[in-house]
């Protein structure tokens, strides 16, 4: 019994290694059609692949920003607050069943639970900032309090954000964003210079680390001044937005901060038991969740279009391989007449369908690889080649080249063996 598991696994080794020998001989005496044939393979796997990567990428980078402009902790309380699109009706039907954010309600948070959660303004408007002749339009200026520095956990590379003090007091006083103190600053320190906005001047004291695009908008061009400043300069408005988060220390999550605040509005408001928050809140878990959605829609939509080209490559592989196998019928017919079984023809020609496919696979990996740094450097995003996205094209490319090549070596393996030794 020994002997002949012995003399099996010896055939079946030999078996394979013929054909494998014969496969890669085949493919190396006819170089440029074997090109020629990979290529539908490499754009395919290299476009799966690269798409797999940019999503990655482009996850990471937005989660990255989201975190640098939202928080990894904080949460927002608003009126109406949406993230992703809202229809004008929800818009409409929000608008008359929520309750505004006043300045009256910041002073209530801050009283009845200030003690353990940490609060800020955040209000916003679209301005021009000058400097000398110099002038950016359309720059974004914010009103917070001191502790929105501590909130969104904002990172200086110069300088330092503006104190408690200096809010109480309607200092005049700015932290100003990257692309601000490039284009204002370049080659020398912003800190202790004066900026105008609306007619005022204002002290830069710190220049905030740069963030990037935001939902299409770049978080760099913007100045933060205290919130009574703001309203100095606006007025007050009709409703606002809090950022927020646990004190440090105070032993609260993210969700129990939220709803120590969600149960101070609630009562403010006189919300009934049982019915919806007549407020919106966001928190980085429901920005991280919709960006997810996204890019699972999109990943949903390209993948599937970028496997067409591997279908595409499966099929000239077939074609080729039914070429092989007309061009090296009287080969067949020696090989059949000398013993050589079905199943040995039939391995012959699966193994050069499967190597075409496999090196396609190989070749594309590392063309999508070296776009995917290339892209990384020049634009910044680091595309990241993940695992999931690998297995994906390789699964795909091996089964396009089992596929392609079973009906050319079944077609081959049937051959009577008399008929192809007659073959010119």
């Amino acid at each position: 019994m020994a002997l002949y598991r012995d003399a099996s696994s010896r055939r079946l080794l030999y078996t394979f290694s013929t054909a494998s020998g014969l496969a890669f001989a085949s493919l190396r005496a006819h170089k440029l059609r074997t090109f020629l044939t990979l290529l539908g393979v490499i754009i395919g796997v290299g476009s799966v692949v690269l798409v797999g990567a940019a999503i990655e990428g482009l996850g990471n980078y937005a989660e990255e920003t989201t975190s640098k402009a939202f928080g990894s902790d904080s949460y927002q309380v608003g009126q109406l607050l949406q993230v992703g699109r809202m229809s004008r009706r929800e818009r409409v039907e929000k608008l008359k069943y929520n309750r505004r954010i006043r300045p009256d309600d910041y002073i209530y948070l801050k009283q009845t639970t200030g003690d353990r959660i940490l609060y800020s303004p955040y209000r916003q408007r679209v301005e021009d900032i000058r400097f000398g002749d110099q002038r950016i339009e359309g720059a974004i200026l914010i009103g917070t309090a001191a502790q929105l520095a501590e909130i969104r956990e904002i990172n200086l590379t110069d300088g330092r954000y503006f104190t408690e003090q200096e809010e109480a007091g309607r200092a005049a006083v700015a932290v100003i964003g990257e692309e601000v103190r490039a284009q204002f600053f370049e080659g020398q320190s912003p800190i202790g210079q004066t900026i105008k906005i609306a007619g005022y001047d204002f002290l830069v004291i710190g220049v905030q680390e740069k963030i990037g695009g935001v939902g299409g908008q770049s978080q760099d061009t913007v100045a933060y001044i205290p919130a009574p400043m703001f309203t100095r300069l606006y007025g007050n408005e009709r409703t606002m937005v809090l950022f927020a988060r646990a004190r440090p220390g105070s032993g609260l999550s993210l969700e129990e901060a939220l709803d120590t605040t969600r149960v101070a509005l609630r009562s403010r408001f006189k919300t009934r038991p049982g019915a919806p928050d007549n407020f919106d809140t966001i928190t980085p878990d429901s920005v991280r969740e919709f960006i997810g959605q996204i890019l699972g829609i999109i990943g949903a939509a390209v993948v599937p279009i970028t496997m067409i080209s591997l279908v595409v490559g499966g099929i000239v592989i077939m074609n080729i391989m039914l070429v092989s196998v007309t061009e090296r019928t009287r080969e067949i017919g020696v090989r059949k007449s000398l013993g050589a079984r079905q199943s040995d023809l039939k391995l012959q020609f699966l193994f050069e369908s499967v190597m075409l496919s496999v090196l396609g696979g190989l070749i594309g990996l590392a063309g999508a690889a070296f776009v995917s740094k290339v892209i990384s450097v020049v634009a910044g995003v680091n595309l990241e080649v993940t695992m999931p996205y690998i297995l994906l094209a390789f699964v795909v490319s091996g089964g396009v080249g089992v596929l392609s090549g079973w009906y050319p070596a079944s077609r081959a393996a049937r051959m009577d063996p008399i008929e192809a030794l007659r073959a010119d």
